[in-house]
């Protein structure tokens, strides 16, 4: 089971980022997906969350409105747009599948299964 998580990068306070996670044929069929990060001295938070289908999304309440998640399921892919980014956005951001829980969209840590490496999306003011 593997998660590769990818998109990253250095952008301006109020610019855009999009960030893309590939998963395994096996895993994605089971799972809600999810997106949680982690600033530096501070815990793992989540993010966004989003059923199999798509047809259930969650968000934390600082990034709703500005990021949206959402999944390809033939490619096995799960993506997040972030818009109107802001330099507390700064951290690294984590994909994760809460396997064989295909309709709940969890903001949970520790109801994850897989987690993938993680990429450092730095927002500069």
């Amino acid at each position: 089971v593997q998660l590769q998580a990818s998109g990253g990068g250095l952008v301006q306070a109020g610019g855009s980022l999009r960030l893309s996670c590939a998963a395994s044929a096996r895993t994605f069929s089971s799972c809600g997906m999810g997106w949680f990060r982690q600033a530096p001295g501070k815990e793992r938070e989540f993010v966004a969350a989003i059923s199999w289908s798509g047809a259930r999304t969650n968000y934390a309440d600082s990034v709703k409105g500005r990021f949206t998640i959402s999944r390809d399921n033939a490619k096995n892919t799960v993506s997040l747009q972030m818009n109107s980014l802001k330099p507390e956005d700064t951290a690294v951001y984590y994909c994760a599948a809460d396997w064989g829980r295909r309709t709940v969209v969890s903001s949970k840590v520790d109801e994850y299964d897989y987690w993938g490496q993680g990429t450092l999306v730095t927002v500069s003011s």
